[in-house]
């Protein structure tokens, strides 16, 4: 490994790591788990925990424990009304045929007793165990085991993968089908992936600022890390109003490095995103930083920072997109992903929801097809062993 591929020491931001407690606070799982899909050390976070965490306050009058037993009591019996309530989504399916009946029970007998269940639909339940028990042949039984599996990954994914990356994630697992078969099986399991809408770009272009020559020429495959940065903006609705929210990608594995978000789209966004790739990659004097021409890149505050750190400044051609292909896919990704489907009522709600999607998800578990269906994490350290 040469100077240039090096390790950098990790630096994270106060806001990486108020949201890093807030995961961990907020989510079922030990910690020791949102810190390994963090990638930060375990007391590293539990050192953040301590500093960030806000003071819960404790419950007065613990001696009447009646009323904690009536309100167990309660939520049992709201939880029993709630069952049969649920129970009534399968109100369509008691005109149909047994056979139909028999499998709605088989989908539901996860979350009720079968013996319910037989008695709602009225059938009987000896004859429901009799079909269960009924011979199937190898190709049904299989099928039904791959769709188990295809539930799961495609759950796993978000719902987000189609054929190709679950043939994949198959793959991996030693199971080597079509995507055919893949995408038959789906679709009688109901599994459809997260609809695609179109965006707009947001940043402002219209200026008096200097504007940088286009360096990068959309060379987006590179073979180094930290020596070939992109970055964008965009913005997510929120019931509070925009939040925006801006980037830093490294071109070799397209790991997100930086982020930032506020609801204001000036220069510090911008900035601060910068900042927080170079305090965390460290990168080697010459870095390529290719943006848009938004006023906020043009910003005599961001030249500065370029300047301070030796990055060279790179900006698209006028009015062209492709130009910054790889901070648009990003995007795409995050708002078909996530932010199109989710109504935030305040920005701190979609603050760490975007968050945990950059720093759990898409950087760690994503399968990226530019880094042979690797996440950006993986590839790196993978290209790193090599």
């Amino acid at each position: 490994m040469n100077d240039q591929t090096k390790k950098p020491n990790k630096s994270y931001t106060s806001e990486f790591k108020e949201s890093a407690v807030k995961l961990a606070n907020e989510t079922d799982q030990s910690v020791s788990q949102t810190a390994r899909e963090l990638g930060v050390n375990v007391n590293t976070l539990h050192t953040w925990i301590s500093k960030y965490s806000k003071p819960v306050k404790t419950v007065a009058n613990r001696s009447d424990e009646h009323i904690y037993d009536e309100v167990k009591r309660l939520k049992k019996e709201l939880a029993k009304v709630i069952q049969e309530r649920d129970l009534l989504k399968g109100h369509s399916v008691l005109c149909k045929g047994n056979f139909v009946k028999y499998a709605w029970i088989t989908d539901q007998a996860k979350d009720y007793p079968v013996t319910i269940l037989c008695r709602f639909m009225d059938v009987s339940r000896s004859c429901y165990y009799d079909w269960v028990s009924s011979p199937k042949t190898d190709r049904e039984k299989e099928n039904e085991a791959l769709t188990e599996q295809l539930k799961k990954l495609f759950e796993d994914s978000r719902k987000t993968y189609g054929t190709r990356r679950l043939k994949r994630k198959l793959a991996e697992k030693g199971v080597h089908i079509s995507r055919r078969r893949i995408g038959r099986l789906m679709k009688k399991a109901g599994l459809f992936c997260k609809t695609k809408r179109r965006f707009k770009a947001t940043t402002n272009s219209k200026h008096n600022k200097r504007i940088s020559p286009n360096l990068l020429e959309r060379e987006f495959t590179v073979s180094q890390p930290d020596r070939y940065y992109v970055g964008d903006i965009t913005y997510i609705a929120t019931k509070e109003g925009w939040l925006y929210l801006a980037v830093v990608i490294d071109l070799f594995s397209r790991q997100i490095v930086g982020w930032s978000m506020d609801e204001r789209m000036k220069a510090k966004l911008v900035n601060d995103a910068l900042l927080m790739a170079i305090w965390k990659r460290k990168p080697m004097d010459g870095l390529l930083w290719h943006t848009d021409r938004g006023s906020q890149y043009a910003s005599d505050s961001h030249r500065k920072i370029l300047s301070d750190h030796n990055i060279i400044q790179s900006m698209s051609r006028k009015g062209n997109c492709w130009d910054n292909a790889v901070s648009e896919s990003f995007f795409h990704s995050l708002k078909t992903e996530l932010t199109h489907h989710c109504r935030f009522k305040t920005r701190v709600e979609a603050k760490q929801a975007i968050f945990e999607y950059i720093e759990v998800f898409y950087n760690r578990e994503r399968l990226h097809s530019a880094n042979d269906y690797l996440s950006p994490v993986d590839y790196e350290i993978q290209q790193e062993i090599a």
